[in-house]
């Protein structure tokens, strides 16, 4: 199900009879045509095992079902939105960047520590989050929330490609990741003090980042 993407900030998608769509729960600013929206309680295709899990990793943004015959338009908090479509492929991104997504997508929850402590090490001690990530996994579109827009970084074999772990948004594809410190990086680019953390993104797929280090 693809997004229109009306503006920088706003979104719209066709829902027809036997479709549905996931979206975070407010994110809908109008509609047309015989549209439900309601609160889902199993997590999205995960079923309840995913929620549960969400749950436990403080992942569990609230959700609304979509359903019906008509166009949504969606948008959140003015932020800007950034259209992924997915092709077979995993997409890890935060909860609470979600605005919506096609209800094809399977979505689960993974500990992001085990590649290497991305999201351990850098959401603990340097923006404060947790140390789950939510995964969409198949075939459709998700449209997902970031400050001052977003740029998509492809990474290719031998290109490894080096985000500042705040303004890192999500990634796709067969990509590994490290932590990395670099002494007085962001001293020199006026960014901070102390010690710096680089996340280092390695392999074959895409990364989004945003041009901002500040969290929604």
């Amino acid at each position: 199900m693809p997004f229109r993407e009306i503006n920088s900030k706003m979104v719209e998608a066709t829902i027809a009879p036997g479709q549905k769509l996931f979206s975070q729960r407010g994110a809908m600013l109008a509609y047309r045509g015989e549209v439900s929206f309601t609160p889902n309680m199993q997590g999205g295709q995960g079923g309840l095992a995913s929620m549960i899990g969400r749950r436990v990793a403080n992942e569990a943004t609230p959700l609304m079902t979509v359903e019906g015959s008509g166009t949504v338009m969606f948008g959140h908090g003015g932020h800007h939105i950034q259209v992924i479509q997915l092709t077979g492929d995993t997409l890890f991104v935060e909860a609470d960047r979600l605005l919506a997504f096609d209800g094809t997508l399977q979505q689960g929850t993974m500990f992001m520590g085990s590649q290497g402590g991305v999201m351990g090490m850098v959401r603990g001690q340097v923006t404060g989050q947790g140390l789950f990530t939510t995964t969409l996994k198949g075939h459709g579109a998700v449209a997902v929330m970031a400050h001052g827009g977003v740029i998509e970084l492809p990474i290719t074999q031998g290109r490894a490609v080096h985000v500042d772990p705040q303004a890192y948004v999500a990634h796709h594809g067969d990509v590994r990741n490290k932590l990395s410190t670099a002494l007085g990086w962001r001293d020199m680019v006026g960014r901070g003090s102390g010690e710096a953390f680089q996340l280092e993104l390695s392999g074959s797929g895409a990364v989004y980042v945003q041009a901002s280090e500040e969290k929604l």
